[in-house]
């Protein structure tokens, strides 16, 4: 009786949040209707980047400063292979995506062997040599970048040169994303990563390899954050070293602790604030740096647990079956 009572509480939640999923998929999808296309696709990619950057901190609690690597490494491995090579778009984005996976193993390999700080500052330090190898390369272009990327056509007949086709396209890839990192992080080896967060000596001592699952996760988040990555240099057609600079590891950072680390909806939600508010600051006088720092100490003063953390933890989000662990 217990055991059945609970598998029903256990099912109540996945059939609540499909309320509101269905609904976000519906919204989106009729979304470049009434919204200006671009900014539309630049807040899908941003916010499966941040997802992926969430796997990392939120499900297995390793702070990274070098995710700027994997993205904006991927997004030149995409342009390039894309644009001197002649292959498809979606090879492109697979090129991109398994070279941040492999970037991702070897930085991983080096960093897991230290925690906390040191972790974090090991993973700055590596992605500052990314940030250094695309400055002196000669394929990456140096400061000017890689330019006039073509879409090319998805499958070979379907041209993504239409800004329609590419935003669904793109939404079609940030959906299969957001299933892979819900599926990975309700999975076995998810529900292991969340035991090495709260109690690391314990997962040990039940005989858990810990270090083969924290480079799993990194190597994981690596891919994921290199196909955003790679679909954003498909998007706006260029890679710059804008991409790979510590500056977009803070703000991937700063997205996923609005929204809220450890929730599925928290770092969308929090990459869309970032990222609305510096298309919204783009014509104004105000420096969009101050005002979205101003932004973000008010949410840490109000929404400790981040916007979406807060909600879950509320009364209404309880009703709703929601839980937050931080």
């Amino acid at each position: 009786m217990t055991q059945t009572a609970a598998l029903g509480r256990g099912t109540l939640m996945p059939i609540r949040l499909g309320y509101l999923i269905l609904p976000g998929i519906l919204l989106l999808s009729i979304a470049p209707y009434f919204v200006y296309t671009p900014l539309l696709m630049k807040l899908l990619c941003f916010a499966l980047f941040a997802s992926a950057f969430n796997l990392l901190l939120g499900y297995t609690g390793l702070l990274s400063f070098g995710h700027a690597a994997f993205f904006g490494g991927a997004a030149y491995m995409t342009a390039h292979s894309v644009k001197e090579w002649g292959v498809p778009p979606e090879l492109g984005l697979l090129f991109g995506m398994a070279g941040a996976a492999f970037l991702g193993l070897l930085i991983g390999f080096l960093a897991i062997r230290r925690k906390g700080i040191y972790f974090s500052m090991i993973t700055l330090a590596l992605s500052q040599m990314v940030f250094f190898f695309c400055l002196q390369a000669k394929f990456t272009k140096g400061e000017d970048g890689l330019q006039g990327v073509p879409r090319g056509k998805l499958f070979g007949f379907i041209d993504l040169n239409h800004q329609l086709t590419m935003y669904f396209f793109v939404l079609a890839v940030f959906l299969i994303g957001i299933f892979m990192i819900w599926r990975f992080v309700n999975s076995p080896f998810g529900m292991v990563l969340r035991s090495i967060r709260e109690n690391e000596q314990r997962a040990i001592s039940l005989g858990y390899s810990v270090a083969r699952y924290k480079l799993g996760a990194f190597v994981m988040s690596a891919a994921l954050a290199g196909l955003a990555g790679g679909l954003k240099a498909l998007v706006f057609q260029f890679a710059t070293l804008t991409d790979v600079t510590w500056q977009m590891s803070g703000e991937v950072i700063l997205m996923t602790l609005l929204g809220g680390i450890g929730t599925i909806l928290g770092p969308i939600l929090g990459s869309w604030l970032v990222i609305a508010l510096q298309d919204y600051l783009a014509t104004s006088e105000f420096p969009v740096t101050i005002i979205t720092g101003l932004v973000f100490m008010v949410c840490v003063l109000i929404f400790r647990r981040g916007i979406v953390g807060e909600f879950y933890a509320s009364r209404f989000g309880k009703k709703l079956g929601l839980t937050y662990r931080q």
